[in-house]
């Protein structure tokens, strides 16, 4: 007995070594097992390489540079048209990576109850922090009226309709009583998962990525599309983190996966499409840089099909991708310049691979 056990009359500790965590306790979904956040042995190994690739992604918005996108934006070089598309996804995007921050921490994770996954979603509300902070960044520098971008969510029809379909899901999973120990509340769960992931992350944001990303191949706002680039690789692995979590939880929850739940998630894909074409034709009345509302109605229906394909269901549009180049921004390795502007070291000394 040590000095200190005998001072204080306390026993000595005893271990139970036998008892071990059975490595398929670890559910996604309503674990009871493991009582803290037992990180080893890993179960779902997809979830740890989704938060190794994030922490490969490691940046902050003051890293990159500013000056070339003061000096244009305070000339006479950009239209009307062009100013309103960059406020447009400036508005946009400073509340919506809030929200999905907000659904991670307020929803999403109560109900994860796997280690490796609650690691990743960790990770991810940092990054949507970083996001956030990026919006306020790029106001900041530009000397943009804070309060007009950050409360355009309460004045842009079109940017106010997405933001509330998404917020209604979080709503739905934060109500009294919300459990998911029923096949209808995994079910719910799931609209929401998909909801978030799926839609906001993987097809509203992506139209914004496409116009600004515009302005860059003509190596114009470069310090934006720094910044958007970096937020392109982010929400990229957000994607595929979030499929994984939805096919893994309809494999492990038998019956949940009904044709009834599948033709609502087809619907809520339906409405989302209808939002962001609202906002294409809000956001590019006339066109410009090549880009137009019919163009983009095309993509939107195109990456809606490839994300309704990735959970599973069928494609419902059959819509071709007009904007080929943006596979090979996701692709380009970090070494590389894209569209002749350096992009700003990572932090690790790690490449992405995708």
């Amino acid at each position: 007995m040590s000095a200190c056990c005998t001072a204080t009359g306390m026993a000595p500790q005893s271990y139970d070594l036998t008892k071990r965590i059975n490595v398929e306790d670890k559910r996604l979904l309503n674990c009871k097992q493991v009582d803290v956040n037992q990180l080893m042995p890993l179960k779902y190994h997809w979830a740890w390489e989704h938060y190794l690739n994030g922490c490969n992604n490691n940046w902050l918005p003051s890293e990159v540079p500013m000056q070339r996108d003061i000096e244009l934006w305070k000339s006479d070089a950009l239209s009307d048209a062009e100013r309103q598309v960059i406020m447009r996804n400036l508005g946009f995007f400073s509340t919506g990576e809030s929200l999905v921050g907000n659904n991670i921490v307020l929803a999403i994770f109560k109900h994860i109850t796997n280690p490796e996954a609650r690691q990743y979603l960790l990770r991810q509300a940092f990054e949507e922090a970083v996001h956030t902070h990026t919006f306020h960044y790029i106001v900041e520098s530009l000397g943009l009226d804070e309060r007009e971008v950050f409360n355009m969510y309460h004045e842009v029809a079109s940017i106010q309709g997405k933001d509330d379909f998404v917020m209604n899901l979080t709503a739905d999973v934060m109500r009294d009583g919300f459990s998911t120990e029923t096949t209808e509340g995994i079910q719910q769960f799931i609209k929401n998962l998909v909801g978030f992931y799926v839609i906001m992350e993987g097809i509203f944001f992506y139209s914004g990525f496409v116009m600004i990303l515009s302005f860059h191949r003509q190596n114009r706002m470069t310090g934006i599309g720094e910044q958007f680039q970096y937020i392109l690789r982010d929400e990229t692995i957000h994607l595929n983190f979030g499929v994984d979590l939805i096919n893994t939880i309809k494999e492990e929850n038998a019956g949940v996966w009904t044709p009834e739940l599948q033709e609502e998630i087809c619907e809520m894909i339906r409405e989302a499409v209808k939002y962001e074409i609202q906002y294409a034709e809000d956001c590019l009345p006339k066109g410009i840089l090549g880009l137009n509302a019919n163009l983009f109605r095309e993509y939107v229906q195109h990456v809606a099909d490839r994300r309704l394909e990735r959970i599973g269901l069928r494609a419902l549009y059959g819509s071709r991708n007009p904007f080929p180049w943006m596979s090979e921004t996701i692709d380009l390795s970090k070494e590389k310049n894209f569209f002749e502007t350096r992009v700003t070291e990572y932090q690790t000394a790690a490449s992405l691979e995708w």
